[in-house]
């Protein structure tokens, strides 16, 4: 071990280097998540202060997920999080699988390249908050770390399985008190446990081995609750899991069959857990800290571990977010293929009679295209039947599967599937096959929960097929109501963009036109719909329907007849609309308003200037005033070279911000813009807006350049 100049070692190998973080830092954990070189996943390379196990449903993490430790690789910053209600509000699908409180921090690896990140965890009574010299103990570390494995001699990778790192600490000799402490602990009348950090029983007295009904030597070296058959539920092993995650100590009460209750207190350090077993409602130790109870267990139940049981916690939060097929997908491909280590993911409906494939991940192209289009009886894969039978089928081997289906192992290359047919109320809804690389037996835990996580993905996957269909046609209704081509008009060249309002949002009512009216003279219309439904899309076409007809008269009184309309149709949705006639012959614009933002016109010089027109508003369209409404109309020149650009108010609106600097900055935007072509230039400003403001509603822009 070298010295870095500031009077600590830098350390030679990686579980040194891991080792010292956990004392420099206070931590009661950490670990080093390495990327993988063959996908977009973080893996679990190595840990210290927690159990291996403990950790399974986070050996590997994709790099989309959305939780504190992605985030930490994607941003490339330290990520803190103080509290497990943090974790919740912030990260609510990675909080599902981790209910313990503790505080956690992620800090990138980032040296001759991106490595990964490294992991802290610190027990429940840790402040909230992060001071400077924590901040940059855990800063320091993480370079310490990076540095290790810049400098390695042999390149690093993902292991299948994460090591162990042990938890050095100084202090007395064991061989000068371990005698003095078995003595000690052997007169005690009630049960004393010692289980290092993996669970395992390094010591008990005899006091314990009675109570729990096995003699010592069959218990040293093994899991509670695997070697003592009543202890044998996720429930025992789930209080000991508090217990190393949130190092507070834990106490509660269980049933030795046929009647007798035993009370068990575990109290957590750095090095393991100590624990104590008594008699229920026999006096306790008056000055032992007072641990976290919980309710009396019952008879053992089988089950699947408690890992894998907060493991289908968090997929299930995931899930529950999606909102269309392709969300399903990512979510399968990106979170559930990576926590279950398998490297391929195809789910397939059936269309027409055929195995039609969604979605799919780790399969080569022409491995896909030969799959796509089965006939859903199929013998080549065994798909079509998991999806008509419902029964799921899983296949340990390529021998194992060649025996049903001969040409299934050569034709995707793979060595291990699992089939789950998608469900929904005994209707068909898909198959999800997850494939695996090497070949791999499926124990009846993992069986039982990748059957529980076909339930989940087939409600997801339902629910988002009747989302997508109902987008779809409301979408192509709005389609058909934009106009598919605008007309050519001397002099005049125009660009139009619609943009759909962003992810889970219905289609709304933004429309926008331009109509000939002669050789010199057009009238450009931008209108925005209230609200987002088939009903608003379908009044955008009313709307644009009655503008046609009135258009070429004066703009108040266009307006003022549209309005009419839309109150004789006694809709409950008002609409925002400008509408100019422009002059080429003359070089000006006539413009009047109802209520919608004010169009920008940029002018040519030797310095463009962009500047707001400003318009004297009328009423919303469908608000009736109680007499004839009234749209004022300005006029402003139009000198050669212009440029107007019109927009709906999703262009520009941000939340907590104002309206008119938000306008004021598209226009500065478009100043500094360029000599572009008008298609250019739209699309620049879209993307200007983008970035900068919430995409929660629909944006309509039509730029008209004069010559």
């Amino acid at each position: 071990m070298a010295d870095d100049g500031d009077g600590i070692g830098v350390e030679t190998s990686l579980e040194e280097a891991l080792s010292a973080t956990v004392r420099r830092t206070g931590a009661s954990a950490a670990g080093v998540y390495l990327l993988s070189a063959d996908e977009p996943v973080l893996g679990l390379a190595a840990v210290c202060g927690m159990p291996v196990a403990a950790a399974a449903p986070w050996w590997r993490v994709a790099v989309s997920a959305a939780g504190p430790l992605s985030e930490a690789v994607r941003e490339d910053r330290l990520v803190w999080v103080g509290r497990q209600e943090d974790l919740a509000r912030l990260y609510p699908n990675a909080a599902a699988g981790l209910p313990y409180q503790f505080a956690l921090a992620f800090a990138p690896l980032h040296g001759a390249r991106r490595w990964g990140a490294l992991a802290l965890v610190w027990s429940a009574s840790h402040p909230p908050s992060l001071t400077q010299r924590e901040r940059g103990h855990i800063q320091s570390s993480a370079r310490r770390i990076t540095q290790v494995l810049d400098e390695s001699p042999v390149p690093w990778s993902v292991p299948d399985q994460p090591w162990a790192v042990p938890l050095r600490h100084p202090g007395p000799d064991a061989a000068q008190t371990g005698l003095a402490a078995a003595d000690l602990v052997q007169r005690l009348p009630i049960g004393t446990l010692s289980l290092d950090l993996e669970g395992r029983i390094t010591y008990l007295n005899a006091a314990a081995a009675r109570l729990l009904g096995r003699r010592a030597e069959r218990l040293l070296g093994t899991l509670p609750w695997q070697a003592v058959p009543w202890l044998d539920t996720p429930v025992h092993e789930d209080h000991y899991r508090t217990a190393v995650f949130s190092r507070e100590p834990v106490a509660y009460t269980a049933l030795r069959p046929p009647d007798v209750w035993l009370d068990f207190q575990l109290y957590p350090n750095v090095s393991g857990i100590s624990a104590l077993i008594y008699p229920h409602h026999q006096q306790q130790y008056p000055d032992a800290p007072a641990p976290r109870t919980t309710a009396p267990l019952g008879p053992a139940s089988e089950g699947a571990s408690t890992g894998r049981i907060h493991q289908l916690t968090h997929l299930a939060a995931a899930l529950s977010q999606t909102v269309t097929v392709a969300d399903v997908i990512h979510v399968v491909a990106d979170q559930i293929v990576p926590a279950f280590g398998a490297q391929g993911m195809v789910i397939s409906t059936i269309d027409a009679g055929r195995l039609k494939i969604t979605g799919h991940r780790g399969y080569d192209p022409r491995s896909v295209a030969r799959l796509d289009g089965l006939p859903v009886d199929t013998d080549v894969t065994p798909a079509g039947h998991v999806l008509q039978s419902g029964i799921p089928a899983f296949f340990a081997d390529p021998g194992e599967m060649a025996r049903a289906y001969p040409q299934a192992p050569a034709l995707s290359g793979k060595q291990a599937w699992a089939m789950l047919p998608l469900v929904v109320s005994d209707r068909r809804v898909g198959c999800c096959v997850l494939s695996y690389d090497h070949p791999r037996q499926f124990s009846a835990s993992d069986r039982a929960v990748l059957v529980s996580l076909g339930g989940l993905i087939a409600q997801a996957m339902d629910r988002a097929r009747l989302y997508d269909a109902k987008h779809d046609l409301a979408h192509s209704l709005q389609q058909t109501l934009l106009p598919v081509t605008l007309p050519h008009i001397p002099r005049l060249t125009v660009a139009a963009r619609y943009l759909p309002a962003a992810h889970g949002m219905d289609i709304g009512g933004d429309f926008y036109d331009l109509i000939r009216l002669s050789d010199t003279t057009a009238a450009a219309v931008i209108g925005d719909v209230q609200g987002h439904s088939i009903n608003a899309a379908a009044l955008m076409g009313q709307v644009r329907t009655a503008v046609h007809a009135t258009a070429g008269t004066r703009p108040g009184e266009v307006l003022a007849r549209t309005n009419r309309v839309l109150l004789d149709l006694e809709t409950d949705l008002f609409v925002s609309c400008l509408y100019i006639h422009i002059d080429l012959a003359e070089r000006c614009l006539h413009l009047a308003s109802a209520g919608h933002p004010p169009p920008l016109l940029r002018t040519p010089a030797l310095t463009p200037r962009t500047r707001v027109l400003e318009v004297e508003p009328g009423p919303l369209l469908g608000i009736d005033t109680g007499s004839d409404t009234h749209y004022p109309v300005t006029t402003a020149p139009l000198p050669p070279g212009s440029l107007l650009v019109l927009y709906t108010d999703g262009l520009v609106e941000t939340p907590e911000v104002d309206l008119t600097e938000s306008i004021a900055a598209l226009a500065r935007h478009l100043t500094s813009s360029g000599n572009q072509s008008l298609d250019a230039l739209a699309d620049s400003l879209i993307h200007h807006a983008l970035p900068r403001h919430t995409h929660t509603d629909d944006i309509a822009l039509l730029l008209l350049h004069m010559q």
